[in-house]
This record gives C-alpha cells, structure tokens and sequence, in this order.
C-alpha cells in the first residue's frame, strides 16, 4: 500500500474514531504507521483523553507528549468536544480548550509602532569639500601644510607661491587704484584676484601696501580638515591642477543600508538615533536627509542618508554605526509624527523646520509641509487595525486568523482569509477582514487548523475541504519532485565559502527571521558574484518578500547542491555536517538541508514545524552515514 492510501486509511480510521465518541463505542484496532503504538480498542479510550498528531493523525496515544515522527506537541480530543456546524469552525470543550493552550486576543485599534534597526558607514558631507586648484600656473616656494589630516581654520596659510602671472594682475590692480580707486578698472582688477582665489583682506592688503609682492600666500578658503594634497615644494603647477582638498567635519552624512521592507516605515526628515563602537553606551543623533530612489540590484537594500551634527570633531567618517528609526504607523501608510504636525520643512535639509511658510535658511529653496512628505497628526486620523503576528498563518498568497465565535456556548474558532498590511515588530496591520472588538486566537492556531484537517473540514493548508490532509503542501506549491526546478552545480571550492553564510540562512530561516535570511543571502552574492546560475537563484531569493518565497524552491535547490559538493568533495567542509530531512515538504515528497550539529532545526516551515525531521546523514571529513 502506498504512502498516501497509509493516510487516507488512517484519517478515515480517526474519523470513525472522533463519531464513535459521540454515538457509541467502536472496537476497531489501530496501529500507529511506524509501529510505535500498541494496538488497542478504542473501548480503552472511551473514558480518557486521547493525544493525536495534528499532522499524523494515525498517532494516538492516553498521554501527551511528541510526535514520534515529527517531533510536533500531540493535542488532545476529548469525548466533551462538540462539533460546529460550520464547515470553516472548530468547537470544543472548555477542558480542551485549556489542554490545547488556545489563548485569545482582541483586535484594537492602535497606531502600531516599530525600531527599525540599520547598519552602515560615516563619510564626508559632500557639500562641506573644497578644493583648492591652481588659477594660474606658480611655483611652489614653501608648504606649511606638508601632510594630509592636518586640521586648518579659514584663512590659515596653506603655502607661499611664486607666479609671474600673479605679480602682473597685482601691478595692473595698484595701476587703475592710483588713477581712480572707484573706477570699473579698479573693480574689475580686484575682481580677478577674488576669481583666483585671493581672500578679500589679501587685496586689501596689496592696495594699502601700494607694492607688489613677487611671493604670494595661499589659504584655506573654508575651516576643516586637510585630506588631500598632492604637491611637494619645489612643484610647478599649471592652471587646473588641485593642490589641496579640504572637508569641513563639523556635519557628517551616515549612509544606511534598507532593506526593501524597511522602506514602509522611513522617511524624509525622520531622527535617527546611532551608536559607534568608539563610544559604547552613547546615542547620536541625525535626520534622514535622502532616500535613495533606487534599490541596490545586488544587495536589494537602498540607501538612506542622515545628517549629523559633529561640532566636536568625536565622529570620524569611516566609523560603523548602527541605527534605529522609531516609527508609528496610520492608516494608508502613513507614518505618524505629532512633533512635525502643522510643521514646514526644507526639502533639502531636514534640519530646518518652521512653524509656517517660507525659504530655507541654508539654500533659499521653498519650505513644504510636512504632509506632503508622508506625515500625520496623531489626534485627526484613525488608528489602523492590528493583530498579533502569531495570529495570522500564511500560506504566500492567503493570510488566515481563527476568530472566536463569541455567541457559540463552547469555544468556537471560525477560519477568516484576511488582508495583511505591513508587519510592525511582533505586530500585523489588518486592511480588510476583521473588526474592531472581535478576538483572534494568538496562540494554537495552528493546533485549531490541523484539527479541521483532521475532521477533512476546509482549512489553511486544505482549503477545499474534504479528502486527506495535505500537511504543509501550500497550495501554490509543487506536489511533487517533477515540478521542482533541475538541481544546481556547486564546486567544492565555492561550496567551502559558501558553507558559513548557508548555515547562518538555514538558522535564519529556522528562526522565521527574513531579515537575518537576507543578508546572509547577501554575503553570499558577495563571495559567488554576478554571472552564472547560482547567483542567479540567491538574486531571486534576496528579492523575494517572504520567508515562504526563499524556503521553496530556493533553499531547496540551494541545499541539494551544496549536500551534492560535499559529498563530492569532503574537504568542502572543516568538519562533520549532518543532512536532516523533513517528510513534510512537498506534501510527502521531503527535502532535505544541512546543519553543523544537532537540535534539528526545520528552515522550511520553522516555528511552525521546528522539530519536523531527522537525521538522515552524516558527510564531511571522515563522517560516516547515520542510519
């Protein structure tokens, strides 16, 4: 008999079970499929709890415990459940549902609120650089500044210069003075000099001086730091060559790394507070100042820009720094800020917010409201919908919650599609599909969803109803291995530095944390590059949304191919790795991944199913086969 007539007959087996309680005793014998349970009549059980496997229902036994196929909790039927008439609903006994652990949360309304946590780099303020170019071809007599990183004030002496061209426009300037100091000659000699980057109390100084010096000063044009300079004395320089380069420090730009979910929550003018390890234990400030427009097609992550404030010269560019954006959500995506409500801000530096109209003090453009930037005020807007993330089962395309029937005499959970918003911390926002006041079950809905498969009732996993559970075959997913895309090649050597970012992906995974997925992905693309298959498939798994679009058929593929070069080549990997497989995945085909040691950890379905598996081998250096 083949695997899937095992469970039908074992379904069918549990279903007269479940009638027998309510109509009258059965005397049929059951076996568990892998001949762990002892037979018995169901007499035996007619006046105790019976523990079943939400996705092994031919597992049953009088006490709780773990699946012995699967590892998942066993829950309980009891004789006092009652049976809803509908189809979509799960009722039950209060003592069930206390076994099951079922708890209940209401949905409110309330503006969910989120840290969004970043990692990037100090650097210089593009807009605080100078250089200091030769207008006119000289030589170089004397450097008073000699190397690099050397801080100035302006107006400070840089290097003394000799130009011929120098002395000739100073001659023709003290010329037109002497004939008339307030003629357009006059003017438009001193006008020159300012053009070759003479300071204004420089000309002063030669027209009080009525001489011409044949050695000239250069200084700096602006205070800050010396960070380039390319000249030795003793240098002839032509018109255009840079001499100096000089970063005013006193602001610094941070540049963040967002993910593309992150993008829901940051915006224009937002504070962001960072530390740097230079100072542990203390917070910086900086406004968002510019989201880039475009995503990073390697990284998948875009860049955001913060304007930060350094008068004490502490912060250095260069420095790591890590990041968090503090936001509320409204309705419609907007973020909620009541500190910039009725407020005016400078669409090219944030740092400048009024309490009305008018021009930016730093560049003279026109304020905007802070509105128009995707702000609101707190007091004038409704709070969206929200539920607990451990509320909702996702299947990729469909989002269910269990809602209790409040008017039912037992506990009654009624299945609803819903429509998510963005995820907010440990948070949903709910667009469409629940109501303010009704309560969601937050903790067991999975229990309540095997339950109905159980009874072949229309589920999460098995919408239609009817037939055989189909376990964690989403319904979008291939059933079997022929719809699954051709496996990959992997070299022993690239497997060797693939190995330490794969194992963090499947712990990431395991964990139901995308983000730690994503870069771990993302220091894959690093060490594969841009061409070929394999990056193909890890730029499609870092672009995927959800952790379901990574796990199949991505990680899948991922780990054959990496399981395929190890044993090709054992030297891939330091030490031993343990290949794990899960029965589950694929409806009853299974997939398998590696891991470094034992818990298993299951990545395709993770909290979910954690425990769903077991060790199927043992490869890598001297490793031998498990079984």
């Amino acid at each position: 008999m083949n695997k899937k007539a095992i469970i039908i007959a074992a379904v069918a087996v549990l279903l007269g079970l479940m009638a027998g309680r309510y109509l009258m005793p059965a005397g049929s014998n059951a076996s568990d499929a892998d001949g762990s349970v002892a037979a018995e009549s169901v007499d035996s059980f007619a006046d105790e709890t019976i523990w079943t496997c939400s996705m092994h229902p031919q597992i049953r036994q009088t006490e709780p415990g773990d699946c012995p196929i699967c590892g998942m909790d066993l829950i309980p039927l009891t004789q006092d459940d009652h049976v809803s008439d509908n189809p979509r609903a799960m009722s039950m006994s209060e003592s069930s549902r206390a076994l099951a652990e079922i708890e209940t949360t209401e949905v409110i309304r309330r503006f969910p609120e989120v840290a969004v946590r970043l990692v990037g780099e100090l650097e210089y303020d593009e807009t605080r650089e100078k250089a200091l170019t030769a207008r006119f071809p000289a030589r170089i007599d004397q450097l008073f500044v000699n190397f690099t990183g050397v801080r100035v004030k302006k107006g400070e002496h840089l290097a003394k210069i000799y130009s011929p061209d120098l002395l000739t426009a100073q001659r023709e300037l003290l010329t037109a003075y002497r004939r008339d100091p307030a003629s357009s000659i006059t003017q438009a000699a001193k006008e020159k000099l300012r053009l070759w980057d003479l300071l204004p109390d420089q000309i002063d100084a030669i027209v009080e001086s009525g001489e011409a010096t044949s050695e000239f000063v250069l200084r700096a044009p602006i205070g800050g730091v010396v960070v380039y300079k390319k000249v030795k004395e003793g240098d002839y320089i032509q018109t255009g060559e840079t001499l100096f380069k000089i970063v005013d420090l006193s602001v610094l730009w941070l540049y963040l790394d967002a993910y593309e979910s992150d993008l829901t929550w940051l915006r224009y003018g937002q504070n962001v507070s960072f530390t740097v390890q230079a100072f542990p234990g203390e917070a910086f400030e900086g406004r968002i100042a510019f989201i880039n427009p475009e995503v990073n097609r390697q990284t998948r992550t875009t860049q955001v820009r913060v304007n930060v404030p350094n008068e004490d010269g502490r912060l250095k560019p260069g420095m790591f720094a890590r990041g968090i954006v503090s936001a509320k959500m409204a309705d419609g995506g907007q973020v909620v800020a009541p500190e910039l409500a009725g407020k005016w801000i400078s669409p090219m530096h944030p740092e400048i917010i009024k309490d009305g109209p008018g021009d930016c003090d730093v560049c003279g453009m026109a304020l905007v409201p802070a509105e128009e930037l995707g702000y609101v005020q707190e007091i004038s807007d409704e709070p969206p919908l929200v539920v607990p993330a451990s509320s909702v089962l996702r299947t990729g395309k469909r989002s269910v919650v269990y809602v209790q029937d409040l008017t039912a005499e037992n506990p009654t959970y009624e299945g609803r599609e819903i429509t998510l918003g963005p995820r907010a911390g440990d948070q949903f926002v709910v667009m469409e599909g629940l109501e303010a006041g009704e309560f969601v079950v937050s903790n067991g809905a999975f229990k309540i969803d095997s339950a109905l498969q159980i009874q072949a009732k229309p589920s999460m996993m098995n919408p239609e109803g009817g037939g055989s559970p189909r376990g964690h075959d989403h319904a979008d997913m291939p059933m079997d291995m022929g719809d699954r895309e051709p496996q990959l090649t992997i070299p022993g050597t690239m497997a060797k530095k693939l190995l330490p970012d794969y194992l963090k992906l499947q712990a990431m995974l395991a964990n139901d944390d995308l983000n730690g997925a994503k870069k771990a992905l993302i220091s894959m693309a690093v060490t594969t590059g841009h061409l070929g298959p394999l990056p193909e498939l890890i730029r499609e798994m870092m672009a995927a949304d959800s952790l379901e679009a990574i796990r199949k058929p991505g990680f899948d593929q991922l780990s054959a191919a990496m399981i395929n070069a190890i044993k090709a080549d054992p030297t891939a990997s330091s030490g031993e790795l343990l290949i794990m497989h899960c029965p589950m995945v694929y409806g009853d085909t299974g997939a398998d991944w590696l891991q470094a040691s034992e818990p298993l950890k299951n990545p395709y379905f993770g909290a979910m199913m954690l425990k769903c598996g077991e060790v199927k081998e043992t490869i890598g250096g001297d490793a031998k086969d498990a079984n």
